[in-house]
């Protein structure tokens, strides 16, 4: 559904800066078909003026016309410092193509760019466009990425890059900014048109409660706190969770400085950016607790429309409790699926807190070390535990995985039967940086094919891909701590 606020206090027209001399440089047909756009054999768009409108060249196509052009305000946190207002800087929305928004990032300078150029280089646009479709491989709630249209137009950053744009798709991207944005211009009239837009169309489940609005802010953080748990799941690490990268449906979104876990690090940061380290792997969680805080305050206006401000900020203390109960839940029963564990027992979070210990003690590859556990057999003896070998303790790790085959004896699912549950939730392949840096460094050279073979491994990150073995091998020595900023 496309942002249908409007007026100046919410969007403005923009039409998207012509890119000089586009060029395909990765396309999602599986993205593609979500939008009903008809792709050849090659996998490219039938309709050859599709490079034109996602360069940003042109508004038709096809029959389709994107009239109406905007970029949105919002406002937000950053870094947990009121910032005031922000807006689409770099992001236009084209308009809705079958019920999905689409949006181009990098399509040139919008009314909120402020110092900024509006455009989006190719290292950046590859990044985003690869991880959406992995986190949608792994079954993430995110926002898809639809294409990568490349352009030798020059763009200065900290060294001259070329210019790219990224075209991007969701139910919506309505955020946490946008509600900051109406509550602290105090424009409750814009607040309470903007939470009817989102239960009207994402969250009708709200519609005929007696408190709808409190409603709507549970089931928001709702959503945000299963997304982190699953974030947490897979080693995922977003680099930038300030309120306005911050979806009200639950999604990821804004890929910039984000990094997968390869050898474990709980304090792991991936934005070199943040020294501070306030967006850490083990920070997620409390980070976006604290963004649904500024949420709560946002929406505190539209509680007080039916009751006292007393009563208003009682109910939504007493909701902001909820987040690290589903938070909580939602971890432990993905780890347990993890282990191939199905029975819920007390225990179980201990066996799971101290493998984690025991992982980040020292440097185990996360994603390797889960997707090998389903090789153990319930009756294994410790010399034919080959992961123990991973470990610097191994007095320590023996006792885990003394604990940890008990436990398994314990279920109901013979070993084939749990190899392939657990094979259904540990991944082989994930966008590792180094990966993600060989695929640009040759799309630098005119050479796409390394991105394109990503985007078929990493849509189906759960399979083996056997000639593609190399893929799911944590990086060299040379390549574990590649630096990545906010511009990727």
């Amino acid at each position: 559904m496309p942002f249908t606020l409007h007026g100046d206090d919410v969007c403005q027209l923009t039409p998207p800066s012509p890119l000089p001399d586009p060029y395909w440089v990765a396309f999602s047909p599986d993205v593609a078909k979500l939008l009903h756009i008809d792709t050849d054999s090659t996998g490219l768009p039938s309709n050859p003026e599709w490079l034109q409108v996602l360069a940003g060249n042109q508004l038709t196509v096809g029959g389709i016309e994107f009239s109406h052009p905007i970029s949105t305000a919002y406002s937000g946190h950053q870094f947990g410092v009121w910032a005031g207002q922000l807006g689409d800087g770099r992001a236009i929305l084209l308009g809705d193509v079958n019920g999905l928004e689409l949006q181009l990032k990098g399509a040139g300078k919008t009314h909120y760019s402020r110092m900024g150029d509006g455009r989006a280089v190719l290292r950046s646009s590859i990044r985003e466009f690869l991880c959406s479709e992995a986190m949608h491989g792994l079954g993430i709630p995110t926002s898809r990425a639809l294409s990568v249209v490349g352009s030798r137009q020059a763009v200065r950053r900290e060294t001259m890059e070329t210019a790219a744009v990224c075209s991007r798709t969701a139910p919506s991207f309505i955020r946490i900014g946008h509600f900051e944005h109406f509550a602290s211009t105090q424009n409750i009239a814009r607040l309470e048109e903007l939470a009817d837009l989102m239960i009207s169309n994402f969250y009708p489940e709200c519609a005929g409660a007696q408190d709808r609005y409190l409603g709507l802010f549970k089931a928001i953080s709702a959503r945000n706190a299963k997304l982190v748990a699953q974030w947490q799941s897979v080693g995922f690490c977003h680099g930038v969770l300030n309120s306005d990268n911050i979806s009200a449906l639950g999604l990821t979104i804004d890929y910039g400085p984000f990094g997968f876990l390869d050898h474990f690090e709980i304090d792991h940061v991936c934005n070199h950016s943040d020294q501070g380290g306030r967006y850490a792997y083990h920070r997620q969680p409390q980070v976006m607790h604290w963004n649904m805080a500024c949420l709560a305050s946002a929406m505190l206006p539209l509680l007080e429309l039916d009751q006292s401000s007393e009563k208003s900020q009682t109910l939504l203390r007493s909701a902001m409790e909820e987040f690290p109960l589903i938070y909580a839940k939602e971890w432990q029963h993905l780890f347990r699926s993890k282990l191939g564990l199905q029975l819920e027992k007390k225990e179980d979070i201990q066996l799971i807190e101290r493998l984690l210990q025991a992982l980040h003690d020292s440097r185990v590859d996360f994603t390797n070390f889960f997707r090998s556990l389903s090789n153990l057999s319930k009756n294994s003896t410790q010399l034919e535990i080959l992961q123990r070998n991973e470990f610097i303790d191994r007095e320590h790790i023996d006792q885990w995985f003394s604990d940890y085959t008990k436990r398994l004896q314990s279920e109901n699912l013979d070993d084939q039967a749990r190899k392939k549950q657990m094979n259904g939730i540990n991944p082989k392949y994930i966008l590792r940086n180094h990966l993600a840096q060989a695929a640009i460094e040759k799309a630098h050279q005119n050479d796409f094919s390394e991105v394109a073979t990503l985007l078929k491994i990493l849509t189906n990150p759960f399979d083996e891909h056997e000639s593609f073995n190399d893929y799911s091998k944590a990086p060299p020595a040379d390549m574990q701590h590649i630096a990545v900023s906010c511009s990727s």
